[in-house]
């Protein structure tokens, strides 16, 4: 990457090889370290951004050679670096390592990056805990408080393969979610069109809605009660907050849901010792970028979440 200034605090940055293929947006995340995503998106909008001196969308891609305008950002959020305690305690969620990607089981409650308020995610982490590796980028995000498995990246060739496979849904996602009521659904296909508004805030809400974009989640159930009920869910797109939207259209919010979920039922489980939101990225397929070959890494519930299922699993209403 060569960068050339130009005054007023305005950077000229030339797209390498390594970084062809990128989208802007998540290029200017890397170059606006500690800079809300929101805010990223705005300065695109606005025109701020250019690329070979013409606007862009977020979705840009970019190419080797590009020159990709990137102005000062004063509103910045200053990056607290992460403590080399907190740093070095990512290190356990380790699921699988090699020169080409690394596997994380991301706890619940660790955003995956920093911005909007929060000085680092697991990204940073993750870099902080890793100094030898010179690239290392997130292949795709979990919600905040979704736990699980999480692929990162180490090379950029190995990013490319890995996002080229998320775009044409050779990449397996399976989920389990303790959602309410008994599931007398069967193995349930759910096809129903996703919209996101962002708030006031930086907050995304999901709606089903005609006029959203494609979603595809498909259900079967685990293990059922009167009470609640152990779904395995699949997803075939990577909408926001699909799965839960998608539960609770079905008349089943998930357990712990506090944007789209029950908030009666969610005051019970809590005191059945349900303390966040019962969904767990449990397994990953996806084909090794360096050889081909089916990779599979899974994540088992954490004790938490089975402790908690077992009291609501048991409990009359």
């Amino acid at each position: 990457m060569t960068e050339t200034p130009t005054g007023q605090g305005v950077r000229q940055v030339t797209v390498d090889e390594e970084y062809s293929g990128q989208r802007v947006d998540n290029f200017l995340m890397r170059e606006l370290k500690g800079v809300p995503r929101t805010l990223v998106y705005r300065i695109i909008r606005k025109g701020e951004v250019r690329v070979n001196r013409g606007r862009v969308q977020p979705s840009h891609k970019l190419s080797a050679g590009d020159v990709v305008r990137v102005p000062p950002v004063r509103s910045a959020i200053p990056g607290q670096p992460p403590s080399e305690a907190s740093a070095s305690r990512v290190l356990d969620y380790v699921l699988l390592e090699d020169d080409r990607l690394i596997v994380i089981n991301k706890p619940s409650g660790l955003a995956c990056h920093g911005g909007s308020g929060i000085s680092f995610g697991l990204i940073e982490l993750m870099r902080a805990a890793r100094p030898d590796l010179q690239y290392l980028e997130l292949v795709h995000r979990l919600d905040r408080d979704t736990s699980g498995c999480m692929l990162l990246a180490k090379r950029r060739s190995a990013l490319r393969s890995l996002h080229e496979q998320l775009r044409e849904s050779r990449i397996d996602k399976h989920y389990l979610a303790l959602v309410k009521g008994h599931w007398d659904l069967g193995k349930r296909r759910v096809e129903l069109p996703l919209a996101t508004q962002t708030r006031s805030g930086g907050e995304r809400h999901v709606t089903v809605h005609d006029e959203g974009k494609y979603a595809l989640s498909t259900f079967r159930p685990v293990e059922t009660s009167r009470a609640a009920s152990l779904v395995e869910v699949k997803i075939g797109t990577g909408r926001t907050h699909q799965i839960r939207v998608h539960a609770t259209a079905l008349g089943h919010p998930i357990a712990g849901d506090t944007k789209y979920g029950d908030e009666v039922w969610n005051r019970e489980t809590r005191k059945l010792g349900l303390k966040r939101l019962f969904l767990h990225a449990t397994a990953l397929t996806f084909e090794h970028p360096k050889t081909g070959e089916s990779v599979l890494v899974t994540a088992p519930l954490p004790e938490e979440l089975s402790l908690a299922m077992d009291r609501i699993m048991q409990t009359e209403t």
